[in-house]
């Protein structure tokens, strides 16, 4: 054994082979040694770039699917970058730095539908659109995809996840912030020459002459401004603006609950007569003047039974406050408002494709401007104004004979005191009474032709002038307050003549108590509304 032992220490051979076996059992050690070590520290490295969760990070949450986006100071999604290369695009091509030649390409089809004098007409437009949301959102999107070349964009509101069924160009990154940045930015992707003035703001009519003032830049006026507004003190602030100053404007009414876009229209508000939005914002003129002269979209499409309507608040609501308490703004509405997503975006193209054709004078495009209809209905309003006078004289020559019976030497004949005898009462007080109050039929049937105004009770039978006013020498006036008055037809009228104001009847003589109570019911409703007539 100390032999082999002495012949090994000997054997230099050998030596330099275990020197050599040592030597790579050493490396392998040192390896495995490092490679634990460095993945040691890149799980602590890992380990400390994960924050808690009270600290801040840079990943903000969006919405309830958890989609995010980046920190400003984070590097750019590819999204991102997307949006700010069209937004430099945008930018260049407001400038000019756009070939002539490729927006007429985009606009060909528009070019030679409208020639090439009506797309210039087009292209120099300014339209304000007031109101973002779904038809606002596809009012814009056509007038800018059609060459529209100023768009100033007026609204309030954010992007929700409830905008998305109905508006023209919101995706889901876009909840959340304003609407009119939203459309700015997707528009910019589809016509990166028009130019757009964005304003996140609510239109009132104490900013009204700012928000539909003319372009900065060089003081254009509005070509046309676009009412696309829900709330009805806004609106009725928007028209009355643009009526009372000369500027061009057409109003779209309620798209929700409707669903047939066949019964959609483009007439003037004056004949948007089945419009809940309509009557209401009707109404409302009328107190401020304006009865007819705006053209609008509007539907004809009646409730029913199984059809869409608003929805009750609950009483879990009614228990938190006042109602008008719980909506974001005093004066909008708290209810969620059925809308099937399709119908806004009829209204807005109808409200579009109006526009285009006024602006390019495309023939027959003024059709709704002439109010063809309205008209017709102000010469109804004309007839029973007329029938009306008539009855009234009537009424003073059977009084007379009443009054003085047997005196056929009186210096008054009972046709003279007819004569020169006038009555309070305007068109626009007829327009007024059948359509607002009385929404275009009569009282007692319910009919909606051949209608009449109609006093209600017979005045007083002590004598004559007791309602007819002769202070002023020369004049006989009828005292009448509009809230006398009820619409019937003309025949319900001569029944009603013969019985309650020549006979000796009252109403509730005559009329069943639905009748009785509908007609106090629209008095009630006139008195309401002659208190905002002042």
């Amino acid at each position: 054994m100390s032999t082999w032992l002495s012949d090994i220490a000997n054997s230099h051979r050998l030596q330099l082979s275990l020197t050599a076996v040592a030597s790579c059992c050493l490396g392998v050690a040192a390896v495995i040694g490092l490679q634990q070590a460095r993945r040691q520290y890149e799980v602590s490295d890992l380990k400390g770039s994960i924050p808690d969760v009270d600290e801040p990070h840079t990943v903000e949450r969006i919405n309830s699917f958890g989609g995010a986006k980046a920190h400003s100071g984070s590097s750019l999604s590819a999204e991102e970058r997307e949006d700010e290369r069209s937004r430099a695009l945008a930018r260049r091509a407001r400038l000019g730095d756009y070939d002539e030649a490729l927006i007429l390409e985009q606009l060909a089809r528009n070019r030679v539908f409208l020639t090439d004098e009506g797309l210039a007409k087009v292209r120099k437009a300014f339209v304000i659109v007031v109101g973002c949301g779904g038809v606002g959102s596809h009012a814009a999107a056509a007038l800018a995809r059609s060459g529209v070349g100023r768009l100033r964009l007026i609204d309030f509101d954010q992007v929700t996840l409830s905008s998305l069924n109905r508006h023209a160009v919101a995706t889901l990154a876009d909840v959340g912030i304003s609407k009119v940045n939203c459309l700015q930015r997707r528009l910019e992707q589809i016509v990166p020459w028009t130019q757009y003035d964005s304003r996140n703001e609510l239109f009132g009519a104490a900013t009204a002459a700012t928000q539909l003032g003319p372009w900065a830049s060089d003081g254009q006026k509005p070509t046309f401004v676009i009412d696309a507004i829900d709330n009805i003190d806004s609106k009725v602030a928007l028209l009355h603006y643009c009526h009372t100053n000369g500027l061009p404007v057409i109003a779209s009414m309620g798209a929700g609950c409707k669903s047939d876009p066949t019964r959609v229209f483009i007439g003037d508000i004056a004949t948007s007569t089945d419009d809940p939005l309509s009557r209401a914002t009707r109404r409302k003129l009328r107190i401020a003047g304006v009865s007819s002269g705006i053209p609008t979209v509007f539907s004809t499409e009646k409730t029913g039974p199984g059809k869409a309507s608003l929805q009750p608040l609950s009483d879990e609501e009614f228990q938190k406050g006042a109602v008008n308490e719980l909506g974001v703004l005093p004066t909008f509405r708290v209810r969620i408002l059925p809308v099937l997503g399709t119908m806004p975006a009829v209204f807005g193209l109808c409200l579009a494709n109006h526009i285009l054709l006024s602006i390019a004078d495309y023939p027959g495009a003024h059709a709704a401007d002439n109010s063809i209809a309205a008209k017709a209905r102000e010469k109804m309003y004309d007839g029973i104004l007329t029938n009306l006078q008539a009855l009234e004289e009537r009424l003073a020559r059977h009084r007379h004979r009443v009054d003085n019976p047997g005196s056929p030497g009186d210096p008054r004949s009972t046709a003279d005191v007819a004569v020169g005898l006038r009555i309070p009462v305007t068109a626009s007080d007829v327009g007024y009474l059948v359509e607002e109050v009385f929404r275009g039929r009569s009282a007692v049937s319910g009919l909606a032709s051949r209608l009449a105004l109609v006093r209600w009770r017979a005045p007083p039978a002590d004598r004559d002038d007791a309602w007819i006013d002769r202070r002023v020498p020369g004049q006989k006036a009828v005292k009448m307050d509009l809230g006398d008055l009820v619409c019937m037809t003309k025949d319900e009228v001569l029944r009603h003549e013969k019985l309650v104001l020549s006979g000796e009847k009252t109403p509730e003589e005559v009329y069943d108590k639905d009748v009785l109570d509908l007609v106090e019911k629209r008095q009630r409703e006139e008195r309401a509304f002659r208190e905002q007539r002042g």
